[in-house]
């Protein structure tokens, strides 16, 4: 048990530091911002507290908000993710999450790159919405999602294939 806590505080620490550092820093073609901190939550142990994983959520886009000064908008589409993750779990792994015995390291590719792209996908759609927060900006909205999303979904499998402890 106090190996999980030390593994998911390094991931902690470890994602806001690459994000603030070296991912914030990015900005291709003013579209493509890779937000490599929602590895966090995506991979977040499954049978741990809901309510300490929703308040962790926040105080990482809190933390993110912080460095970056963007106001709140980092947290609200980390606690918005953390909070719809169980459906998403549900809808991508199936009778395995009924039982609790989902290890994102054993599960099949498929199943792990519907379930980043969608919650990746939701995170970037509320984030970019909260920060142009102009319905005739609707457009930019979409593609600045798309292609971050896209970015952002290739970062984090080449990340948690990386960082892995698949054992064979």
């Amino acid at each position: 048990m106090n190996n999980i806590v030390f593994i998911n505080v390094v991931r902690f620490l470890g994602l806001v530091l690459l994000q603030v550092v070296v991912c914030s820093h990015i900005n291709f073609l003013g579209y493509l911002n890779p937000y490599v901190y929602v590895l966090f939550v995506l991979l977040y142990p499954v049978s741990n507290n809901r309510l300490l994983f929703i308040f962790l959520s926040f105080l990482l886009g809190l933390s993110v908000d912080m460095f970056l000064d963007s106001g709140g908008t980092h947290a609200a589409a980390s606690v918005a993710i953390a909070y719809i993750r169980p459906l998403c779990l549900k809808f991508s792994f199936g009778s395995v999450y009924e039982y609790h015995a989902v290890k994102f390291s054993n599960t099949d590719f498929s199943k792990r790159l519907v379930y980043f792209l969608i919650l990746i996908f939701i995170h970037h759609f509320i984030l970019f919405s909260l920060v142009i927060f102009d319905q005739n900006e609707l457009l930019l909205i979409f593609k600045q999602t798309f292609y971050s999303s896209i970015f952002t979904l290739l970062l984090c499998l080449l990340l948690s294939s990386l960082f892995s402890s698949k054992k064979t």
